[in-house]
């Protein structure tokens, strides 16, 4: 498969894109942003090409590279100083069809290598780590500038200068069970599944009750350059923009520092306000999203102090921060993301709560409260999946409505937004997420009886208020499909339906919320006949601006 960005997903703009005699062959990840000028460069000396793409520059440039004397690593370097843009990629040739050169350029795509393992000669190249590791566990990621010429018995790493680069292997965690999709039919409803597990991973070792205080192995800030923070900023992309949101209540709540949200794609064009005082937290599944790389190298310009939330270690989030939290879930395989927005949304609460510790603002009592909450956390993931029988008798009933509001408040209005994103992404509706107090600023001009919402009205401080917008949607004649918390019984006869979730104190009720709006998702997803781990026009790690 392909994520097009030049020329329709199709057999003659598939990777990999030949030269015109057929000797050089390239795939490549990312955009090369002046490739319309070097395409001109070769039709005007009578060059053809066969497809769409700026990819097939590449093997041009290549193939020019080789035939004037340049072996295929320097031609990979020349191509590097000939364009623009962000981008990954891996050239062969048929003269020595034992050897890959692979270059990563920007932050647009990341390129791993892996090593075989027990002395076994053989290498293997990917843009994603979890293609690789069920075959060797150790591996090298490549930089921004960097050149790997690969052959099955060793690994050159060079600059773009050809100067050589000295750097150990690194050994990734791997588990055979979490990369198959095992009893389940896809591997979204198996990810779903693992989350009581993954909240574990993500917990175990940091949270610790006597007395209680959250430690995170290798948190590389300590009292005093916590203490010298005065602001924070948090960003993300998606899903991990939504966690963003959820943290940026806890960061305040617990460090008691003032803290905003941006999207990362926004934040760097509107010449943010950043200094050494500032904390930019950068959230991410995979640690190689080219947005939001552009924002840590943005932050670190500016001298800020850098922390980013990630699932994959040794990328380039990881590189560019000065500390890292590690997400520990497990490998994602299904393009929406599930396990690692629990794991994510844990490990900033982990954060929030040792920031506060170390600036002295955080009370034994309120860490407690949010501990003990914590380790409860798994058993009431598990309790919510218990109610997939009836999410699924739900689905078939609302998966005839092409259009879906979603509303929440405080804690609740993130996972408001990513609710909706969940169903547009996996069964292609059109659905908007909204603080509930925004619906009359504009989406209840919408509300009839062919638009449902989805109303996120848990026990807490805004319940009444979400209680109330519920009335003015049913007012409009609009079905209303309701998560209350169990015990609460005061929605019955308001909403069309009630889904009852477990009842859950403390900051991490939100991963709670999220299961029963995953599920519904994807049930919806099915009712519609969609590819659920796989949805049109979307990849797992986003490579292009």
């Amino acid at each position: 498969t392909r994520w097009a960005t030049h020329g329709a997903p199709s057999d003659r703009n598939a990777h990999p894109q030949l030269d015109p005699s057929g000797r050089v062959a390239v795939v490549h990840n990312g955009i090369v942003e002046n490739f319309e000028a070097l395409r001109r460069r070769f039709t005007d000396r009578g060059d053809t090409f066969a497809s769409e793409t700026d990819t097939e520059v590449l093997a041009h440039l290549v193939a020019d590279a080789l035939a004037s004397g340049a072996d295929l690593a320097d031609a990979v370097r020349r191509v590097i100083g000939e364009t623009d843009g962000a981008y990954s990629l891996v050239a062969i040739t048929v003269d020595e069809p034992g050897r890959l050169v692979a270059a990563r350029v920007g932050n647009a795509g990341g390129i791993v290598v892996g090593h075989g393992e027990g002395g076994a000669a053989e290498q293997f190249v990917s843009s994603d780590l979890a293609a690789i590791l069920p075959l060797t566990r150790t591996v090298t990621f490549l930089g921004p500038g960097e050149v790997a010429d690969v052959r099955a018995e060793g690994v050159v790493l060079t600059d773009a200068d050809g100067s050589a680069i000295e750097r150990e292997p690194e050994v990734q965690p791997f588990d055979p069970v979490a990369a198959a999709k095992g009893r389940f039919r896809h591997f979204m409803l198996k990810e779903i599944h693992e989350q009581p597990d993954a909240a574990l991973d993500a917990m175990r070792g940091r949270y610790l009750l006597d007395p209680p205080r959250v430690e995170i192995e290798g948190f590389g800030f300590d009292e005093a350059r916590v203490r010298d923070i005065n602001r924070v900023v948090l960003v993300g992309m998606g899903t991990s923009l939504y966690a963003a949101m959820i943290a940026r209540h806890y960061i305040e709540r617990f460090a008691r520092v003032p803290a905003e949200v941006d999207n990362a794609s926004e934040f760097r064009y509107r010449r943010p306000v950043l200094d050494e005082h500032t904390l930019v937290i950068s959230v991410g599944q995979s640690g190689e999203t080219v947005d939001t790389l552009a924002a840590m190298e943005e932050a670190q310009r500016a001298g800020c102090a850098q922390l980013t939330i990630c699932n994959t270690p040794g990328s380039q989030a990881t590189r560019l921060a000065d500390s890292t939290v590690l997400i520990r879930v497990g490998p994602e395989i299904a393009v929406a993301s599930t396990k690692c927005l629990i794991g994510a949304i844990i490990a900033l609460h982990a954060a929030a709560l040792q920031l506060g510790r170390l600036r002295g603002v955080l009370d034994e009592a309120t860490a407690r409260a949010e501990i003990e909450s914590a380790l409860h956390l798994p058993a009431a993931l598990g309790e919510a999946l218990l109610l997939e029988d009836r999410v699924r008798e739900l689905a078939a009933r609302y998966a005839q409505f092409d259009d879906f509001l979603f509303l929440g408040r405080g804690l609740s209005y993130p996972v408001a937004l990513e609710g909706a994103l969940k169903l547009k992404e996996v069964s292609y509706i059109h659905a908007e997420g909204y603080a509930a107090g925004e619906m009359k600023h504009g989406p209840i001009a919408l509300i009839d009886e062919r638009m449902a919402t989805v109303a996120i009205a848990v026990r807490d401080e805004v319940r009444e208020k979400m209680r109330s917008n519920i009335e003015q949607v049913k007012a409009r004649r609009g079905p209303v499909l309701a998560l209350t918390s169990a015990g609460d019984d005061s929605l019955d006869g308001v909403a069309d339906d009630v889904l009852v979730i477990p009842a859950f104190d403390g900051a991490l009720a939100p991963a709670v919320s999220l299961v029963p709006l995953q599920l519904l998702a994807y049930h919806i997803a099915l009712e519609r006949g969609a590819d659920v781990d796989q949805p049109r026009n979307l990849a797992k790690t986003v490579t292009v601006e």
